[in-house]
């Protein structure tokens, strides 16, 4: 079977090169977040290394990655058209919500696609306050990749070696899908 052969030496090449593995799972999420985590949790259902290391090096990542974004909305303050921006109403509405219900909103945009980087952004412009916000982030961090990677687990274990193989494709497919969608309603 050819897949099995891929399989096989995609599993050699993890294992002789795993800290290059557990260290791309830690920039990843610059790049995207989502597909970080379904890359890790598919490596965990395969076999491909220390699973509690995968969740760290990609939860790592992804805490980095949110702490980086709130550092660009305190960035933006200084700039002029940022300072308009935040006098408009609704920003003035997504500046309570920030300032009153930050680990509620925080967890929510981890879990709603197309959130997170606005969320986190806002975070920064607004002041939020620093520790709060990181201990929000690295909660709902922590939340997501584990749902994740008990999700890829579960559904593993009821179907099987094959799981390794399309439950990936899967998770990425609904996600490019969910972009599509989203962009084609912006555009209308």
């Amino acid at each position: 079977m050819p897949e099995t052969d891929l399989l096989t030496q995609l599993h050699v090449m993890a294992s002789q090169n795993i800290l290059g593995v557990y260290f791309l799972l830690a920039i990843a999420p610059f790049m995207q977040e989502d597909a970080a985590v379904v890359a890790a949790a598919s490596l965990s259902l395969g076999g491909l290394g220390n699973s509690l290391v995968l969740f760290v090096a990609v939860g790592l990542g992804l805490t980095v990655s949110v702490l980086w974004k709130y550092w660009l909305g305190r960035a933006a303050r200084s700039r002029k058209w940022a300072q308009r921006f935040a006098a408009k109403p609704s920003v003035e509405k997504a500046q309570a919500l920030v300032a009153n219900r930050l680990g509620v909103s925080t967890i929510a945009a981890r879990f709603v696609p197309g959130t997170r980087i606005p969320f986190y952004v806002a975070a920064g412009f607004f002041k939020a306050p620093w520790w709060s916000f990181a201990g929000w982030g690295a909660v709902s961090v922590v939340l997501y990749t584990g749902v994740m990677f008990a999700l890829f687990h579960a559904v593993g274990a009821v179907a099987g070696e094959a799981a390794v193989i399309w439950l990936p494709a899967v998770a990425i497919f609904t996600l490019l899908g969910y972009v599509a969608i989203q962009k084609l309603r912006a555009r209308k």
